[in-house]
């Protein structure tokens, strides 16, 4: 039997159900959730909604895997969700300073979309060696700790300015 609440979970409160391109759906619907918890938090916030994300998406993610015959279903977008919070997390206390580093978010969502899809070192072990809710989120967390390592040293070069 099908748990509709893990499915609502996993596809990120329904948004995995765009008829295409779902994990970019999926990732910029997440930029919202970045601004809260950078707004409340900073870095930690972003950290924290990360980690909760992840466990929540470990679960969620596990109860569609039940019921799909895919590995990866398109549906779940949860790990995108975790995996771009994790984009942002070093650089979580910029991003609501002030409006001037608007251009932060752009970058980030789109490093991390470049990492997620070209699946290099450890994002492309998850996805290809972990067959079950770990390897589904743990390859975006590992896209999204690229992605943070880069958008850090792009904002610090850039700030030099």
């Amino acid at each position: 039997m099908k748990n509709k609440f893990g499915y609502f979970l996993a596809s990120y409160f329904g948004v995995g159900y765009f008829p295409f391109a779902s994990g970019t759906a999926g990732s910029l619907m997440t930029l919202p959730l970045v601004m809260l918890a950078g707004y409340y938090g900073g870095t930690a916030g972003i950290i924290i909604a990360a980690i909760l994300v992840f466990a929540i998406g470990v679960w969620a993610t596990n109860e569609v895997l039940k019921t799909s015959e895919n590995k990866d279903p398109s549906l779940v977008v949860i790990d995108e969700t975790a995996g771009q919070l994790v984009s942002f997390s070093l650089v979580g206390n910029l991003l609501y300073q002030s409006f001037d580093n608007w251009y932060l978010y752009i970058i980030g969502f789109v490093l991390f979309r470049v990492f997620d899809i070209i699946k290099m070192g450890p994002v492309k072990w998850a996805d290809s060696k972990l067959h079950n809710a770990w390897g589904v989120m743990l390859d975006d967390v590992f896209a999204g700790i690229f992605a943070a390592v880069l958008l850090l040293g792009i904002e610090k070069y850039f700030m030099a300015f």
